[in-house]
Order: structure tokens, then C-alpha cells, then sequence
């Protein structure tokens, strides 16, 4: 019985609720909270636009043939004209307003903030970045009575003008507020260009894109100098961090150059393994993977090193040119056995995997360009993309260990004046 009425006290107050939202007045907000509430919802904008408009001609003039106290100023005539509604343009019959007095018209400051804009461009961005081609836009458009369609070109510029700012808030946004404990670099193709990509992890497990950078090849001089542009906005890494590459030497010459001391270098693992089998014939591939994945996927580093050994005692026996692929790198594939958090992090911080499924997140919102003018398009395009991905991106697998792997960072490298005990609370 006393289930009952605590279910019954929970549905009134329910009731109770819906009755306040129900009594809600669009009057008792500021003009411009009812506009921005009005352009968000289309369906109800459409019926509350002309109310809107009304209720500010009845405060200039004052109620339809009321003419006292409105000091001169009077309903003129009604004309066609044209309002912004969540991205779209809609067509209003709206009535104009005299001073006569003055003899001149008196702006309606409802319908000006109406005709603004706002966030057309963003949602054209939008909408051209999950594939409606700016040719088909127009017969694309939400299916809202009345709504102008906007012609190939508009949306075009409309899209560069948004993705040129987005490029610039990419390529320019400080990174002094970011605590980076790990930076995931790898160069991807993109549209037949090679671009170098830097993914910072934060200390919470949260991904941010740090920039990116043209170039033919992933070549020490490239590199170093996006390195030290990401430290020019304010990339600390002074307190240690742990740096993904795959097999590139320029990069991690570059690593090495500009971060010195304060940088420990995990070998993508996934790289190597397939560097090494492409000298192996394809009857001996399947066999040796597996040895170098248990290998890797070994949490404990002594035992890893032994079981490396193992694989290279073996290959020798097939390919000598694959057992000094072997080597080369050795000790820094094995970084996060290390630093013993293998089994915390190494799913996530093992391999460039991360970059690598971005890439193709990429690739859905870019594959239906069909031609790409110059570079200027391509990196609006890519910054475009990174900077919508980034909101949706999960944080790591095991991102609670990723205190200790600071401290681990620090013991490694030596870093002294830095309170651990503040760290791990952090």
C-alpha cells in the first residue's frame, strides 16, 4: 500500500511539472531570448514569427485603430519580405511602421534580428560536411513550406567562409589550457597529399587534435618545424609525455630535436609487426605474426624481451634481412611494458590505431568531393572534419591510469620538482 502512494505522489508531482511547462509565457522572456528560442524551431517559428511582429508594432502604434499616445508613430502598409529560421529562408508578410511626425519609417528591431543570418553558415557547414553536395543543396533543403532554397553558389561561399575559420581556429587555438600526457603522430594520406597529424591525450583520456601539416614525406626538417609550432601555442611538456610514432626517422629525429629530455618514444607495435612480415614469404607470415603479437601483448617487460629473443632466434633461420628490421627499435616498442601499464594502456596507447580510425572518419565526410582545386580547400576540408570529429570521440581505454603513466613518464626520464602526490590527485 505505501508502494502505491509513493507512485501516486511521483506521477502528481510529474502532472505538476507539465502543468508549469505548460503555463510557460513566450512574454516573459527579452526580446532577444524569444528571436533565438523562435529561429531554433522552424515548425513553431513559423506560427509565432507574425506574433512576434505584432506584438512589437502594437508597442511602437499601439492596438489597431488606437491611435492615442503613440506620439506620431502609425501603421503603414504590409509588404512581403524574408526571415532566417534554424538555417533556412522564410518568406513573412510583415507590417511596416511610420513616423510621421519625422516622416520616416521606423525599423522593426524583432524582424532585423530576424533577417540576421546567424547560424546559416554553420549549419550549411554542417550539411555540406555530411555529404549534401552544394549542387544539390537547394532541392536538399528541409522540407519547410514556403522556404527558399539557396542556390550552388551561395552555399559555396557560405561554406568557405565557415570552413576557412574553422581551419584558422584549428591551425591557431592555444594549447597552454591542455595537459597532454600523450601524443599520438602519424602521416596519413589525404586526397594523394601526405599530411602529418598530431593527436594530444589529456590526462582526463580526452583526444584533441593538436594541428596537422602538409608535406610530401614525413621528413625530419617538415616535422621539427610542426613540432616547434605546437609549442610556440603553448604545448607543455615539461612534466613528460609519451610520444606514439610509427617507423618514420625524420619524426623521430624531430621528437628527439625539439622535445629532448621531457619525451619517451613508443614505437607503434602494429607498424613493425608488418614492416617485418613484408620480407617473410606468405606461407610464413601467419605463423610469425602470431609469435610477435604474444610477444607485444606481453604486460611484463623482462618476459616480452625473452619472447622477442625467441622470434628472433627463429626468423634467423628464414630472413636475416627481416631479423634486422627486427631490431631496429627495439627497446622503444617496448615502452609501455617499461613503464609497467602495458596491461592498463596498452590497448590504447600501443599502436597509431586511433589516427588511423580517424582517418577514415575523414574519408566519409570528404569521399563525394569530386575535385579538389588547390591545397587551401584541402586543409579547410581536413580541419573542417577534425574539428567535428573531435566532440565525438571517446575518451582511452584506461584513462584512470593515466597518473601513474605521468609518474611513470617522470621516474623514466629523470624529471625532478614535480609533486607526484599532486598528480595522482589530479
Amino acid at each position: 500500500m505505501k508502494k502505491v502512494i509513493r507512485i501516486g505522489k511521483e506521477v502528481k508531482s510529474k502532472r505538476s511539472r507539465v502543468v508549469d511547462i505548460m503555463g510557460f509565457k513566450m512574454e516573459d522572456l527579452a526580446v532577444d531570448t524569444r528571436v533565438e528560442l523562435i529561429k531554433a524551431l522552424i515548425p513553431l517559428g513559423l506560427m509565432h514569427v507574425k506574433e512576434e511582429l505584432e506584438r512589437e508594432v502594437e508597442r511602437l502604434a499601439g492596438r489597431r485603430y488606437k491611435r492615442e499616445g503613440m506620439d506620431g508613430i502609425v501603421r503603414w502598409t504590409r509588404q512581403w519580405g524574408s526571415v532566417y529560421l534554424g538555417g533556412q529562408k522564410v518568406p513573412v508578410r510583415y507590417q511596416r511602421v511610420r513616423d510621421i511626425k519625422k516622416g520616416r519609417e521606423v525599423e522593426l528591431t524583432t524582424y532585423r534580428m530576424l533577417q540576421e543570418p546567424g547560424g546559416v553558415e554553420e549549419g550549411v557547414l554542417k550539411k555540406v560536411l555530411l555529404g549534401i553536395s552544394c549542387r544539390r543543396y537547394e532541392e536538399a533543403v528541409c522540407a519547410v513550406p514556403y522556404v527558399f532554397g539557396m542556390s550552388p553558389s551561395t552555399v559555396s561561399r557560405r561554406f568557405i567562409r565557415a570552413s576557412t575559420r574553422r581551419l584558422k581556429e584549428l591551425m591557431e587555438r592555444r594549447l597552454d589550457g591542455f595537459d597532454i600526457v600523450e601524443l599520438i603522430i602519424d602521416g596519413k594520406t589525404f586526397q594523394e597529399d601526405e599530411v602529418i597529424v598530431a593527436l594530444g591525450i589529456t590526462m582526463e583520456g580526452g583526444k584533441v587534435f593538436l594541428g596537422f601539416v602538409q608535406a610530401v614525406s614525413e621528413n625530419a626538417v617538415v616535422c621539427r618545424e610542426f613540432l616547434q609550432s605546437l609549442l610556440d601555442r603553448g604545448l607543455k611538456v615539461g612534466k613528460g609525455i609519451v610520444c606514439v610514432l610509427d617507423g618514420s626517422k625524420g619524426l623521430r629525429r624531430a621528437v628527439e630535436d625539439v622535445f629532448g629530455r621531457y619525451a619517451l618514444v613508443q614505437r607503434c607495435q602494429w607498424h613493425k609487426r608488418e614492416n617485418v612480415l613484408k620480407y617473410l614469404p606468405k606461407s610464413r607470415r601467419s605463423h610469425f605474426r602470431g609469435l610477435l603479437q604474444r610477444a607485444y601483448e606481453e604486460p611484463d617487460y623482462e618476459k616480452a624481451k625473452e619472447k622477442m629473443r625467441v622470434v628472433k632466434r627463429e626468423l634467423s633461420f628464414v630472413n636475416e634481412s627481416a631479423v634486422r628490421s627486427l631490431e631496429e627499435g627495439f627497446e622503444e616498442r617496448l615502452t609501455l611494458q617499461r613503464l609497467g601499464l602495458m596491461r592498463e594502456l596498452g590497448r590504447s596507447l600501443k599502436t597509431t590505431n586511433t589516427i588511423e580510425s580517424v582517418m577514415s572518419l575523414i574519408g566519409q565526410a570528404t569521399g563525394k568531393v569530386d575535385h579538389w582545386k588547390n591545397s587551401k580547400q584541402k586543409q579547410r576540408w581536413l580541419a573542417t572534419a577534425l574539428l567535428d570529429i573531435e566532440p565525438r570521440l571517446n575518451r582511452i581505454r584506461g584513462y584512470r591510469h593515466l597518473p601513474q603513466l605521468r609518474i611513470a613518464i617522470q621516474r623514466e626520464l629523470g624529471i625532478k620538482g614535480i609533486d607526484w602526490k599532486e598528480v595522482v590527485a589530479a
